[in-house]
């Protein structure tokens, strides 16, 4: 069954697994980073040939923040250039390729259009399927780039747009454990940063600060700590935290302390929804307990330690991306084009007739029945 515009993650008959090396061009534009990689894929390792990332911090900074439409139009300045570099790192010629796969989303539907159409205008050309691959899954697949990182784990997402706990089972096989129900955890640190005049990106200017701070110096509240389930908050944190700030003036010191107040919080939410998490996660008889962190916010040294403390506690080990690879980049989005090219779930010319999502969640059965958000004409987020 072919892929309609609606669905490009539809998977159609299966064929058997390849055993061949796969070398795929990976392209990424969901949000503020222009990616392109080239990887190949061997006997269940993946080898990096080509990672190149263009970020739009300049462009967007004096908004502290991105603005879509900025954006969109810089992708598309940028995007055959970025693909030309890496196809040059790389060493090879388009002819070299096995298949060439883009996010398609969920993102910001401009930036995802750019990436999409370069990347199916290459595949056509060059006569190679084209795989449409979810942003959220090249997050959770990406500790497969660095590390010894087999199938199932559980998969803390964190991100600028997502923050959720999943189980991952196996490649297309993930269930959602849990979510936030308003602001994701990255946009709560960029918003922090904001109200503080901080500067953009806000997340590691936070982080630094919070290094020379007091953790203790605010109260801030823990939202949901005390319900069942794994959901999560944190539009209250950053109320909190706006309201701090209003009440004295902002000076080196109460800054430090803000943001190292903020991040404490934030750290006893995650590790205790971890901890929760950890306590139902079954990886089988005999396998090892894998805890995934991923996305933008896995970059978070405060972050790690906390979570793994919580994998330790349980026996397990916390499992990371490579720093350069927990914000966005085209290397996770080439390991999901290798690994599903090689499952057998790509035919002919594989996803060349799907559409753009600004909305695609990786447990898609959950978000539809139980969305934490409404679904809107853009369907369910997560």
């Amino acid at each position: 069954m072919l892929n309609s515009g609606l669905l490009p993650f539809a998977w159609r008959v299966y064929m058997p697994p390849m055993t061949r090396a796969l070398t795929i061009l990976g392209i990424e534009s969901s949000c503020d980073e222009t990616a392109a990689a080239v990887l190949r894929l061997e006997d269940g390792r993946a080898t990096l040939l080509a990672d190149v990332i263009h970020t739009q911090l300049e462009e967007h900074a004096p908004y502290q923040g991105v603005v879509p439409e900025i954006a969109a139009r810089a992708h598309a300045e940028i995007a055959d250039r970025t693909v030309a570099a890496a196809m040059k790192q790389a060493g090879l010629s388009y002819a070299g390729l096995d298949g060439v796969a883009a996010t398609s989303g969920p993102g910001l539907i401009g930036g995802v259009l750019v990436g999409m159409m370069t990347g199916k205008a290459i595949a056509q050309a060059a006569g190679k399927p084209f795989i449409a691959v979810n942003h959220l899954e090249g997050h959770a697949l990406s500790p497969r780039l660095g590390n010894d990182c087999p199938f199932p784990y559980l998969l803390l997402l964190v991100s600028g747009g997502h923050c959720q706990f999943l189980e991952v089972r196996g490649l297309g096989d993930y269930r959602r454990l849990g979510t936030t129900i308003d602001d994701a955890v990255g946009e709560a640190f960029d918003k922090t940063a904001k109200v503080l005049g901080l500067g953009f990106p806000g997340g590691p200017a936070v982080e630094r600060l919070a290094r020379e701070g007091d953790p203790k110096a605010f109260s801030f509240p823990r939202p949901l700590m005390n319900r069942p389930g794994l959901d999560m908050s944190f539009a209250g944190l950053k109320t909190a935290v706006s309201r701090a700030a209003a009440e004295a003036p902002l000076t080196d010191t109460r800054l430090a302390n803000l943001c190292a107040s903020f991040q404490a919080a934030v750290c006893d939410v995650l590790a205790g929804r971890a901890r929760r998490a950890l306590e139902g996660f079954d990886p089988g008889e005999g396998e090892e307990i894998r805890f995934v962190v991923a996305g933008g916010v896995a970059s978070n040294q405060a972050v790690r330690t906390a979570l793994e403390a919580e994998a330790a506690a349980f026996g397990g080990r916390l499992v990371a991306p490579p720093l350069r690879h927990c914000t966005d980049n085209a290397a996770m989005i080439a390991l999901v084009g290798a690994e599903r090219l090689a499952a057998g779930g790509i035919e002919g010319i594989g996803d060349l007739g799907a559409g753009a999502r600004p909305r695609w969640p990786l447990d898609e059965a959950s978000a539809t029945r139980d969305p934490a958000y409404a679904t809107g004409r853009r369907g369910a987020k997560a």
